[in-house]
């Protein structure tokens, strides 16, 4: 199945998502591990170490952008795909090199999918459907 977005920030990844059906925000939210902390997160207890991180939108600090930078240097998060994409998020994927993808209907994918991330050109594609 494929999913045509808009792109954010360049690069192809293809990798397992996980997804939040909920806003999430980097600071608090997320260790230097990758492991998520927000109690109020449906992913709390989880980790977005090698996975790409689905969810709708970012909310929280712009300290967030830093988080999501460092996630990615570290090689834990490997791209975002989000239903509206905002300016924190964004900033961070741009800083990090890693792929981002938003105006995506994210209900069509689900945790365990194995995605591509396409944000040269918008696209995310579901493998296993």
């Amino acid at each position: 199945m494929e999913l045509k977005g808009r792109s954010i920030s360049k690069g192809i990844i293809e990798g397992i998502a996980i997804v939040s059906k909920k806003p999430f925000s980097f600071l608090g939210g997320v260790d230097e591990e990758g492991n998520i902390i927000d109690k109020d997160s449906d992913l709390y207890g989880q980790s977005l170490k090698g996975k790409i991180f689905v969810f709708p939108y970012g909310r929280g600090s712009t300290v967030g952008s830093y988080v999501i930078y460092g996630l990615a240097k570290r090689g834990i998060l490997k791209g975002i795909v989000n239903k509206e994409c905002e300016p924190i998020v964004a900033t961070g994927a741009i800083l990090g090199g890693i792929p981002l993808v938003d105006k995506i209907d994210i209900e069509e994918i689900k945790t365990g999918d194995r995605i591509v991330v396409d944000g040269n050109t918008g696209v995310v594609k579901i493998l296993n459907k």
